[in-house]
């Protein structure tokens, strides 16, 4: 089923219910409330009237009229009561709302508080088993409060920056796009002088942080990265590096976005990914010791082998 079409059913359910309860309510302010136009909502009477309990036949199908400019539904018992949330919709839809109440900085906490105690007065079981869940958002309000004014203002930031794959803190400009919130963790998102790219920031990671009296100018590249369902996006300039792993070190796998993954015997796996810096592939392939080898590219998996050589030698 098409987005579209999911969104008209249900519009629809929500529809017969609410029509049912306020009978004779005007064409226009029945589209206002739907958030659709009154062509559209028309249509939507149109299909409601071709609707109802299976054989079809006139007593069983949904009564709809419109023609006055006045909206009339009847014979619609079956589904007239309004839709409920599941327990599993309850139970995110409050655990979501408990994550945004952490949220630094939020505005209107007391209108977010408000809502969870009402879902939790009519959610019952869900309500209880929200209970268990924790809710921990990792931030750091100094960092978030400098990058919201940053936007408000629009000007350009100087950051100190840890870069764990690199083992160091860099220093840049960034002119800032947005500040975001995922997997638990805050972001910012943001043009890089120093990379001259789209760059995301955990804030977590800021060592500094300075507002520049200075105007952040984005140039026109500086576009938005749709994350979808990963924070990590590769570029198809990256370097495309093959892992060999032994069993015990299948974990690489899954802790690593990568382009794809094949058996090779023996619970043996051949790891494909992409790294703008082969340098921490580098530290990985040393630390997994002889249950991993970098097999491309030729030049990568020589620097290996001759930092292994090396750190052996200092041993010696």
């Amino acid at each position: 089923m098409s987005a579209g079409a999911t969104e008209r059913l249900s519009r629809l359910l929500a529809m017969v219910p609410y029509l049912l309860s306020r009978p004779g309510i005007p064409v226009r302010e029945a589209a206002r409330q739907f958030g659709v136009s009154e062509r559209q909502l028309v249509k939507d009477l149109e299909l409601l009237f071709v609707c109802g309990l299976p054989g079809g036949l006139p007593d069983d199908l949904i009564e709809a009229e419109w023609d006055t400019g006045h909206v009339y539904v009847g014979n619609a018992d079956t589904i007239a009561r309004p839709l409920r949330l599941g327990v599993d919709e309850a139970l995110a839809l409050i655990v979501g709302l408990r994550t945004l109440s952490e949220a630094p900085g939020l505005h209107d906490r007391a209108a977010i508080n408000r809502a969870i105690a009402k879902l939790e007065s009519a959610a019952g079981d869900a309500a209880a088993a929200s209970g268990h869940v924790a809710v921990d958002v990792q931030h750091s309000d100094s960092a978030l409060a400098t990058c919201k004014e940053a936007l408000l203002k629009g000007r350009r930031l100087h950051m100190r920056y840890f870069v764990p794959t690199r083992d160091e803190t860099t220093e840049r400009d960034v002119d800032p796009m947005r500040v975001l919130l995922a997997e638990g963790r805050w972001y910012l998102e943001g043009w890089c002088r120093r990379a001259e790219a789209v760059r995301l920031f955990r804030l977590d990671r800021v060592v500094e942080l300075t507002l520049l009296d200075r105007a952040a100018e984005l140039p026109p590249q500086a576009v938005s990265r749709d994350l979808g369902d990963s924070l990590y996006t590769p570029s198809p300039d990256d370097t495309l590096v093959t892992l060999d792993l032994e069993a015990d070190a299948a974990w690489v796998a899954d802790y690593y976005p990568n382009e794809s993954v094949e058996e090779i015997g023996g619970g043996r796996l051949r790891v494909s990914l992409r790294t703008a810096d082969t340098r921490w592939i580098r530290r990985l392939a040393l630390r997994l010791g002889g249950s991993g080898r970098v097999t491309d590219p030729p030049q990568l998996a020589d620097d290996v082998r001759a930092e292994a050589a090396a750190a052996l030698a200092a041993y010696a």
